[in-house]
């Protein structure tokens, strides 16, 4: 994403969306109550009786948000227009569709510091990183997003296909090679991690050829070809410096950091009664909410209450993380409630 311009004291920012990714990002920044000023198109007839027409017109219209809906790679933002030609009725209701390319402009009463913070976030370089799990009958290829990571493919020998598998007959090792230079050229990602059990990684290691496609590879260790030998990869610590700018991984070690405090019956609060009881005594370091928390919330028509706690932990100087529900590290949250804390200190209630 582009910050085209920016005026905090003022509330405003021009953005620009230069990837889709970015849309993840302002699905949980853009709050009801915002003011969002953009292009749209809307329905007009023209004419009358018979002769009348319906065209599509585009108009630049400022709405104040009601409903932020994500979904189809289309972020739409839907509202009462506060600002448009006077043939547009005012205060009636219009969608703005964000997708890539769509310039706007967005205005707060309040920029919260953690929000200034996922705008900056969503602004600088995308790292992708492309991981490779397999072992001597199967593989699976990754890529890692903002939000957390997206299953590519995944190979098997000559065993019954299933959802997203390609059956596999020839040299199984030289067909995970050509996959990964595909990939490769497609994603030019950061680095490319090739992991496996036992000896598999070495051997196929040997066989690339192009230079290119190998002075990127970085050689692990994994437990088996599932989703979780993903995450195991992620969280180790000698791919830290490789993976250093990987959302997802960051994600992975907030949320185990939560898990080992509840375990150890120590600085953890998590549902939403223990959480508000929390920031209400001030106590709450890291507040972790899903963005599937988040949606249900303002689905719901509960939305105002968790955001005057979110500006409370924001005065107090505490962090917020929002969670990717797509994945493993946020379905252990969802499974706790879908909102949890790090406490500074620990309540003697708790």
């Amino acid at each position: 994403m582009d910050i085209v311009q920016a005026d905090f004291k003022k509330g405003f920012v021009k953005l620009r969306i230069t990837d889709p990714e970015d849309l993840w990002y302002l699905s949980h920044l853009i709050d009801p109550g915002d003011f969002v000023k953009g292009k749209t198109t809307r329905k007009i007839k023209i004419g009358e009786g018979e002769n009348a027409k319906v065209a599509k017109k585009v108009y630049v219209l400022k709405i104040e948000a009601e409903t932020i809906d994500y979904s189809n790679e289309v972020l739409r933002v839907n509202g009462r227009i506060r600002e448009g030609p006077e043939e547009l009725p005012k205060d009636s209701f219009q969608a703005i569709p964000l997708e890539q390319n769509s310039e706007f402009i967005l205005e707060k009463v309040q920029w919260l510091e953690y929000q200034k913070q996922k705008l900056e976030e969503s602004a600088q370089k995308k790292y992708n990183y492309l991981l490779c799990i397999f072992d001597r009958e199967e593989a699976l290829f990754a890529l890692t997003k903002s939000f957390g990571y997206e299953v590519l493919l995944q190979l098997k020998g000559d065993v019954p296909k299933k959802v997203k598998t390609v059956e596999v007959k020839q040299d199984f090792q030289q067909e995970i090679i050509k996959a990964l230079d595909v990939y490769s050229g497609r994603y030019s990602p950061e680095a490319i991690i090739l992991a496996s059990p036992a000896f598999y990684k070495e051997d196929l290691f040997k066989k690339i050829n192009q230079p290119d496609l190998k002075k990127k590879i970085i050689l692990a260790n994994c437990s088996d070809v599932s989703e979780s030998s993903l995450f195991e990869i992620l969280k180790k610590p000698e791919l830290e410096l490789t993976l250093k700018s990987s959302r997802t991984r960051k994600e992975n070690k907030i949320v185990e950091e939560l898990l080992s405090e509840i375990s150890q019956n120590r600085l953890a609060a998590y549902g939403w009664n223990e959480v508000k009881n929390a920031i209400d005594a001030g106590a709450v370091s890291k507040l972790l909410v899903t963005d599937d928390y988040i949606q249900r919330r303002r689905a719901s028509n509960e939305y105002t209450e968790l955001d005057l706690y979110l500006k409370q932990i924001d005065t107090l100087k505490g962090e917020i993380h929002i969670i990717s529900s797509e994945h493993e590290s946020g379905r252990k949250l969802m499974g706790l409630g879908g909102i949890a804390a790090i406490l500074r200190y620990k309540l003697e209630w708790h």
